[in-house]
C-alpha cells in the first residue's frame, strides 16, 4: 500500500521500524530515524514522536538519498525542476557538468557537438559559476546540484577555434575561468577528449587546469580519450594529468567498448588498481551494456547497433535502429547517419560481463549519464539506481544491498567532497530515500524509455519530501559547494 503523506509540510519526520542502511557500508539494521528541519536528528530504536509526523516504514529500506554522479542534467534542473527522472528512481543529488561539457560558463554561442547535447543557444546564457549558481538557487530544484566545470566549455568560451591546440593566453583564460569556478562552489573540473573540441588538448594543458582545481581541494574526472583499443594508453593519460597535478581522479563510464575489447574489464581495473598504489584515483559505471551520445561515424562498421535517440532534421526517424533506417533509405549506415545530423544515438558496445566486473569492484560509484534532452533517451535516465537494486542486487547478487547503496550515497559523497550528505547520522542533511527492496526494479527500456521505476516509496530533499511514491510533491534542492578534500 502507498504511503499516506499529510498535504501540509511537516518540518519533523520520525521514520519508524525501518531497515536501515546508513550509506557506510555497514550492515544493515532496524531502527528509526528523526528529522528535525534539514538535518536527520537521531537514529535510534524506539524513539519518541513527540511532534512528529510518523512515517511507518515496515518492510521498507530507508536509505539515504542517491547521488548520481554522472549526470548531464545542468539544464534539466532549470528547465522541469521537479527532476521527475531523477527523484522517481530516489536521487537526491546530481553531479553536473560531465565529459567535458557544462552550462557554464559560456553565452551567446550555438553550441557544437556534444555541448548541444545539454540544450541549444538560449541555454548557454551563463558567463560565470557564480550566475548559474544563482539560477539553481533561484528556481530551486526538486534535487541538489553539485557542478563540474567542463573543459570542452572552457575552450569554446575562451578560444575563436576550439579545435586546435590553445594558445598560452588562452590556456590562461581558461584557467582564471576554472578558478571563478571553484571559488563559486563548483566541486571540480570533468574533461571530455574523446570529443572535440576537447581532443585538440594535450596533456599539459589538462594537468595545468586539473592543477587549478585541485588548488581548491576539487576533483577532476575524465571521460578518457578511447574507450576501446586503445584504452590502456588513454588511462595513463589521464592517470599522467592527474598526477602532475596533484588532483583527485575519477574515471567517468569507465568500460571495455567495441566487441575486440570485451572481456579485458578485470585487465584495464588492474590497470587503474595499480594507479592507485600511487595517486588517489576512483570511478564511476552505469549499470546497461550500452551508451549513448551523438551520433558519431567512427563508431560505425564495428559490429555495434545504433538507436538513434533524436535528429534534428528527420525527428520522425527517432527511436529507429541506424541499419532500420538506412534500409529504408537504400543508402548505407554512413550516409545514414550523415542526413541524420546533428543528433543522438544509443550504441551497444559493451559486454554484460564487463558490466558486472566493473560494478563489482570496490572503488566504483553509480552514475547515470542519462541525456534528459533526448526525443528517446537511453533508459538509464529514469532506471539506472533501481536497477542495480533490483537486477544486481536481489536478481543476481552481484553486490550486497549495502554494498550497492554505499557505491550510490556515502562513497560518492566522499569522493565529490559533499560534507554531510550519503550517509544516516545524526547532524548529516536529511536526504533520504524508502524503496521496498522485494520489488524495486527499473521499468524503462530501450523500446520505451521514458517509464518511472517501481518500488519507490518516498523521497526527502533537505528534510522535505520531494516525491511521494507517484508524484513530485516539493522543490527543495540547493546548490551544493565543494568542502575540500575528504578521505575516501
Amino acid at each position: 500500500m502507498p504511503i499516506e503523506f499529510p498535504r501540509t509540510t511537516p518540518r519533523r519526520w520520525l521514520f519508524a521500524n525501518a531497515l536501515l542502511v546508513d550509506g557506510t557500508g555497514a550492515p544493515a539494521r532496524r531502527g528509526d530515524l528523526r528529522v528535525d528541519d534539514d538535518r536527520i536528528a537521531e537514529v535510534g530504536a524506539g524513539l519518541a514522536a513527540g511532534d512528529a509526523a510518523v512515517v511507518d516504514c515496515r518492510g521498507l529500506v530507508l536509505a539515504p538519498g542517491f547521488i548520481d554522479v554522472h549526470t548531464h542534467d545542468d539544464n534539466l534542473v532549470l528547465v522541469d525542476p521537479s527532476v521527475m527522472p531523477k527523484v522517481s528512481q530516489g536521487v537526491t543529488t546530481c553531479v553536473v557538468g560531465n565529459c567535458g561539457i557544462s552550462l557554464a560558463p559560456l553565452v551567446d554561442v550555438d553550441p557544437p557537438p556534444p555541448l548541444n547535447l545539454l540544450g541549444a543557444r538560449e541555454a548557454f546564457r551563463f558567463p560565470t559559476m557564480a550566475a548559474y549558481a544563482a539560477a539553481v538557487e533561484a528556481v530551486r530544484p526538486a534535487v541538489n546540484v553539485a557542478a563540474l566545470v567542463g573543459h570542452g566549455t572552457l575552450r569554446v568560451a575562451t578560444m575563436d577555434d576550439p579545435y586546435r591546440p590553445a594558445r598560452p593566453d588562452e590556456q590562461q583564460r581558461m584557467a582564471a575561468l576554472a578558478d571563478e569556478a571553484m571559488r563559486a562552489g563548483a566541486v571540480g573540473l570533468s574533461s571530455g577528449v574523446a570529443y572535440a573540441p576537447g581532443a585538440a588538448a594535450d596533456a599539459d594543458e589538462l594537468a595545468m587546469l586539473a592543477s587549478v582545481v585541485a588548488q581548491h581541494g576539487g576533483v577532476y574526472t575524465a571521460h578518457i580519450r578511447n574507450e576501446a583499443e586503445r584504452m590502456a594508453e588513454a588511462l595513463d593519460e589521464a592517470f599522467s594529468a592527474a598526477r602532475r597535478a596533484r588532483a583527485r581522479l575519477i574515471v567517468s563510464h569507465f568500460k571495455c567498448a567495441m566487441p575486440p575489447s570485451w572481456g579485458r574489464s578485470r585487465e584495464r581495473l588492474a590497470q587503474l588498481d595499480a594507479a592507485r598504489r600511487v595517486q588517489d584515483v576512483g570511478l564511476d559505471v552505469y549499470p546497461y551494456p550500452a551508451s549513448s551520445t551523438i551520433l558519431r561515424r567512427d563508431y560505425l562498421g564495428r559490429g555495434v547497433r545504433v538507436l538513434v535517440t533524436f535528429s534534428e532534421p528527420h525527428p520522425e526517424m527517432t527511436g529507429r535502429t541506424l541499419s532500420d533506417i538506412a534500409t529504408s533509405w537504400a543508402v548505407d549506415e554512413a550516409t545514414a547517419m550523415d542526413r541524420l545530423q546533428p543528433g543522438g544515438g544509443v550504441y551497444f558496445m559493451m559486454s554484460e560481463e564487463d558490466v558486472r566486473t566493473v560494478i563489482a569492484h570496490p572503488e566504483s560509484m553509480i552514475g547515470s549519464d542519462g541525456l534528459p534532452h533526448d526525443v528517446h533517451p537511453h533508459p538509464r535516465l529514469w532506471g539506472t539506481f533501481p536497477r542495480v537494486l533490483g537486477r544486481y542486487v536481489r536478481d543476481e547478487r552481484v553486490l550486497s544491498l549495502e554494498a550497492a547503496v554505499h557505491k550510490m550515497t556515502g562513497h560518492s559523497a566522499s569522493r565529490f567532497n559533499l560534507a554531510d550528505r550519503g550517509v544516516l547520522r545524526a547532524g548529516a542533511h536529511a536526504d533520504l530515500t524508502l524503496f521496498d527492496a522485494a520489488t524495486v526494479a527499473d521499468r524503462a527500456t530501450f523500446e520505451r524509455p521514458v517509464q518511472p521505476a517501481a518500488g519507490i516509496a518516498a523521497v526527502f530533499v533537505n528534510g522535505r519530501l520531494a516525491f511521494d511514491g507517484a508524484t513530485s510533491r516539493g522543490r527543495n534542492g540547493r546548490f551544493l559547494h565543494g568542502s575540500g578534500m575528504s578521505s575516501g
